[in-house]
């Protein structure tokens, strides 16, 4: 067999009628993780919810792990399906949250939920295929999404963004602290509290008035 036919194919350009094995399980995996996304949203039973959101984003892993971005197939597994999965769970339990289908898992807006969703998935889609329309990675090729290459253009290109994030979280973890102890003293002051304070600043407390037949 001569190579001039190897090089021809090699050469040839990349077409939506000639889809790779790769190629084809990526949009299967896409499929099942759109199936399991339109469940999570549908269903009235939480854990239920919860558990397809678990495999949701696992498709989304494995989309990741497709396109030769490993490091973030990792976090993506690490963080939302080790963590904030579990933590969804564990906020189910805590709230004793009903475990069979529930009425209050509904809302009348599902209609204009819809649209927004749809509308937002459209502009997605055409923002993505506009900004890589001739853009083309190559599945068969050295990973181009490892640990290295990505804290490499993390770190060297992307570090101020990276900081201010960092620093708007920390931010939103101390306003949180703040709400929380502000409500805990806010419950925490009764009419006790409210007497002692009335005293210290010297403000007679009402005595209430007897009631009828009292001597």
């Amino acid at each position: 067999m001569s190579p001039a036919p190897a090089l021809s194919l090699a050469a040839a350009p990349h077409g939506f009628l000639s889809p790779t094995g790769v190629e084809i399980a990526f949009l299967l995996v896409g499929l099942v993780t759109l199936g399991a996304a339109l469940i999570t949203v549908t269903t009235r039973q939480l854990v239920h919810a919860a558990l397809w959101l678990v495999v949701a984003l696992g498709g989304l892993a494995v989309e990741y792990l497709l396109l030769t971005a490993e490091f973030i197939a990792w976090v993506q597994v690490l963080i939302y399906v080790g963590s904030v999965v579990v933590l969804l769970l564990f906020g189910l339990m805590l709230t004793r949250a009903p475990i069979g289908r529930s009425p209050d898992a509904d809302s009348g807006n599902r209609w204009a939920a819809s649209a927004v969703a749809v509308a937002a998935a459209v502009a997605l889609v055409w923002v993505v295929v506009d900004a890589f329309r001739t853009t083309w990675i190559d599945l068969t090729g050295p990973a181009a999404g490892t640990t290295h290459v990505t804290g490499a253009s993390l770190f060297r290109y992307w570090v101020l963004p990276f900081e201010a994030l960092s620093v708007l979280l920390l931010a939103a973890l101390v306003g949180a602290i703040v709400l929380s102890r502000k409500a805990k003293a806010d419950a925490g002051a009764g009419p006790g509290a409210r007497d002692r304070a009335a005293v210290a600043e010297g403000t007679p407390t009402p005595v209430p008035a007897p009631k009828d037949g009292a001597r």
